[in-house]
């Protein structure tokens, strides 16, 4: 061993430098053999082990030297695996300092373009670049250094703000410009800032003193707000520019950034952009051509804020110059489509203000057409105002809604077991829905059985890297501890995969197997448990079987997506297996029986004549479940607790009669009292699974469901993706159900209310929505507080908007009541929190009145609409009264 090599494995970092520095080149490139060697080798060790933690640091100084190439110094330098411990950036330097300054350059430009990811260390780059007199490379991993020097560097140890750094910067307007090109903030973020001593202040401290100049300043703000970037970007960037205060002449020379970001830019920097604009308007300094290509854009906005203050905008400038109209009037048409019909109203009344300036009927033919988008009120009003019929005055309103998904049918298993080791690395990799997971397992089982060595022979690229795969004997975690009985059982669909496949390559003893068949999960009981304790007992006695006894085939793979099984399919299985003499998997045969379609009921009988006929215990078991009463519902019993209403359900002894003792719980009454609430099934994706257990029994897996959905709306807890399955599920659509798309309709996060709307209108396609019913649970719960008006508003448009007026109408007309009487009833100081959100609410249901042609009367409409005031619940509930009073035309 030479003697470099002994200092490096004996982590004698000093003596390693002192060493490579009085090597030749030819006598560092004869070590690099023995160096990568050693590299390999500590690639093996978790780089948390103490005996080895100094050998690396040695090892990425002597490595380093040794390169004689830039591009393969950079790549060790930046290498992965040696980024755990590094030689210090100035002990780097030094033994790099003899190369030439266009070898130096080159370095520092490659570590430079690495991702900021690989974590290359300022001073290391910077000290580059210094030695080199380079141009500083401004890229991401650069700047994100840079950024952090300033911030943190020593600057504890010397008491200095920022500005104080960033004077000493002999490249300051060149690394400032590039922290307006980041691609990513999020590493620097909470770096930069706010208020005194931050970056925002000491960037126009600097500009004030002319360390930097102004104009490059703004136009870099200028630029990164019109680029955009993440969500909250823009509170760097916008406090930067506002802080400088621009002069109007620097403000009129930027006239189409301002357009720009008023018409695209996040809300904050929209409405900063609105200000400059409306004051360069009303100034004069913005024609009125420009003037129309900014409400454009502004009036397209969502914001209600920034739509009305453009709209209170044109109507001054229009009663300034009155000559105008004919320009901007069809742009302040544009606001007859927005979602608000007070936007609406306010952009009609500009109209009417100002029509008798128009002469061109060309015009008046535009603001025609455009009015035929305003609620069907205003609509009338604008025909009068412009002499044009109101269309759809005569019309006869047809519901439409969204076809419902159909359930489709799984393919056959995959015929070789190439196609079986390609499906199970794509479910491995992200998990799959239903179909794919029972598709690949019977595969996987049909395969094992026919032939186990070529399954392991396809499959070797799948496991290669799975975690239990090594043969190390100190392989952590052990495989048996991982896979055995344990309190929570498996967490995910994915995790039984990898039992399956560890079992199948021999990773799991026989003894941890039978154990976890013989005894079960011994997880506390919660609401999830019943469902995730059939799943989890089906795939470790499959999981046995493959070691023990394999089976030609699952008994319980679905037909169709949903998870339901024909019954003629299963009978043909029952029969594969009398005539193969195989021993039926207990689990599989009883998740089969729960699976099997019994709605049908000539399909049941012709089935179970056939499977009595087989004369095997499973057929005749078989035949009597066919033949029985179709998927019974335990009684339910409605308890609150908190603000949340949930549901309690009876027993159901058919569940529990002839089914292994893993399947009972879901027989078993569910009580809303247990404190066990919160349990160890957090994975959402496996929820798919749980209904894949009971197809033909929805309501079973929404009640233990009902809580967590609660959490959606009550706690504001993510996860109702499950509700659009739970939609296309089989089975009667009853309480459960619905108190679980009412929850999802409140839920705080907007992608969790679009899968509630979903559901929602799959359940209304499909003609199982109780609008009635689902109407007085979300009445029920916007009175207790578990659900918010507001965001129920969000949703229940979202819903309208598919052309579902019709069907939200109806719900919305059950839930109405029992806020509005909270309202009317209340003291004044309790009346305005029982009001805050219930006029977009209001604004909705009378949205969806109109269009549907909606008659009668809410209880408690007439009160809040005879109300004082013009707040937005009392204009909405008068325009709701209207709507429902009117009488229809002869």
């Amino acid at each position: 061993m030479s003697e470099l090599m002994e200092a490096v494995r004996a982590g004698r970092t000093a003596e390693t430098l002192r060493l490579v520095k009085g090597m030749t080149a030819a006598e560092r490139r004869a070590s690099l053999p023995d160096l990568k060697e050693l590299r390999k080798e500590l690639r093996a060790v978790p780089p948390w082990e103490g005996r080895f933690e100094k050998i690396r640091p040695a090892l990425h100084l002597a490595g380093a030297a040794c390169h004689t190439g830039a591009a393969a110094a950079a790549a060790w330098l930046a290498a992965s695996d040696l980024r755990w411990r590094q030689a210090s950036a100035e002990s780097l330097l030094r033994v790099l300092e003899d190369r030439d300054t266009g070898w130096l350059a080159d370095v520092a430009h490659r570590l430079a373009q690495r991702p900021v990811s690989a974590q290359v260390p300022y001073a290391l780059m910077a000290g580059l670049v210094s030695r080199s007199g380079c141009e500083v490379p401004v890229t991401d991993a650069y700047v994100v250094g840079w950024v952090r020097h300033v911030s943190v560097g020593d600057r504890g140890r010397r008491r200095e703000g920022v500005a104080d750094v960033l004077r000493r910067e002999p490249n300051l307007a060149t690394l400032v410009g590039g922290l307006f090109t980041l691609s990513d903030l999020s590493e620097v973020r909470w770096l930069l800032g706010e208020g005194p001593g931050s970056w925002q202040s000491a960037l126009a401290a600097l500009v004030q003193e002319g360390s930097l100049d102004r104009e490059f300043l703004v136009d870099a703000c200028a630029a990164r707000l019109v680029r955009g970037g993440g969500p909250t970007d823009h509170r760097i960037f916008l406090p930067v520019l506002t802080g400088l205060a621009l002069t109007r002449e620097e403000e009129r020379a930027r006239i189409p950034d301002w357009t720009a970001l008023s018409r695209d830019a996040v809300s904050p920097v929209a409405a900063h952009a609105q200000a400059v604009l409306t004051g360069l308007a009303l100034e004069g300094y913005l024609t009125a051509r420009h003037l129309a290509e900014v409400s454009e854009g502004l009036l397209f906005r969502s914001e209600k804020k920034l739509v009305r203050a453009q709209l209170v905008l044109l109507s001054k400038v229009l009663a300034r110059d009155p000559g105008t109209a004919a320009e901007l009037l069809p742009v302040v048409a544009q606001a007859f489509g927005h979602e608000d019909t007070q936007v609406q109203e306010r952009a009609l009344k500009l109209v009417e203000r100002h029509l008798k300036v128009l002469d061109a009927d060309e015009v008046r033919e535009e603001l025609a057409g455009a009015a035929q988008q305003l609620s069907p009120a205003l609509r009338a009003r604008a025909a009068a105002a412009l002499g044009f019929v109101a269309s759809g005055s005569e019309e006869v309103y047809e519901e439409v809604l969204p076809p419902a998904p159909e359930p489709f049918r799984l393919e056959p298993a995959p015929r070789t077991a190439e196609e079986v080791a390609e499906e199970m690395g794509a479910l491995l990799a992200s998990e799959g829905d239903v179909a794919a997971f029972e598709r690949a397992l019977d595969g996987l089982v049909r395969h094992a059985y026919q032939d186990p060595e070529a399954l392991r022979r396809a499959l070797v690229p799948v496991v290669a890297n799975r975690w239990w795969a090594t043969d190390e004997d100190r392989q952590w975690p052990r495989t048996d501890d991982m896979f055995s009985n344990s309190r929570y059982g498996l967490f995910s669909a994915q995790q039984g995969l990898e039992l399956l496949l560890a079992t199948l390559h021999g990773k799991v003893s026989t003894a941890t197997l039978h154990a976890a068949v013989r005894k079960g999960p011994s997880e506390h009981e919660c609401p999830h448990s019943g469902l995730a304790r059939v799943f989890d007992a089906r795939l470790r006695e499959v999981a046995y079987r493959l070691r023990t006894e394999p089976m030609p085939m699952l008994l319980a793979t679905p037909t169709w997506s949903t998870g339901l099984l024909e019954p003629a399919e299963l009978v043909a299985r029952l029969a594969e297996y009398r005539r193969l003499d195989a021993r039926v998997c207990a689990t599989d045969f009883a998740q089969a029986l729960l699976r099997v379609r019994r709605d049908d009921r000539a399909a049941a009988e012709e089935a179970a004549g056939r499977a009595r006929a087989l004369g095997t215990p499973e057929g005749v078991r078989l035949a009597r479940w066919l033949r029985g009463t179709n998927a019974a519902l335990p009684e339910a019993r409605r308890h609150t607790k908190g603000e949340r209403i949930l549901l309690e359900l009876a027993e159901l002894p058919e569940l529990q009669d002839g089914f292994p003792q893993e399947f009972h719980r879901l027989g078993r009454p569910l009580s809303v009292f247990s404190n066990r609430w919160h349990c160890s099934h957090w994975n959402r994706a496996t929820r798919r699974h749980w209904l894949a257990v009971l197809p033909e029994r929805r309501e079973l897996v929404a009640a233990r469901l009902l809580h967590d959905l609660a959490d959606t709306a009550v706690d504001d807890e993510r996860g109702t993706g499950v509700l659009p399955l739970l939609a296309e599920s089989g089975g009667a659509a009853g309480e459960a159900v619905h108190l679980c798309v009412a929850y999802g309709l409140g839920a705080r996060h907007q992608e969790d209310r679009l899968a509630a709307v979903d559901a929602l209108l799959v359940l209304a396609a499909r003609g199982q929505l109780d609008a009635a019913r689902l109407g007085a649970d979300l009445g029920e719960l916007v009175g207790r507080g578990a659900v918010k008006p507001q965001r129920l508003a969000e949703s229940v448009r979202t819903a309208a908007a598919t052309g579902a007026n019709a069907t939200i109408w109806e719900l919305l007309r059950h839930a109405l009541p029992v806020p509005l009487a909270g309202l009317v009833t209340a003291r004044p100081e309790a009346a305005a929190v029982a009001a805050r959100g219930l006029g977009d609410l209001m604004a909705v249901a009378a949205e969806c009145a109109e269009r549907s042609g909606a008659r009668g009367e809410v209880p408690h409409l007439a009160e809040a609409a005879a109300r004082g005031g013009s707040s937005r619940l009392v204009v909405q509930a008068r325009r709701l009264r209207d709507a429902l009073a009117e009488e229809v035309a002869a």
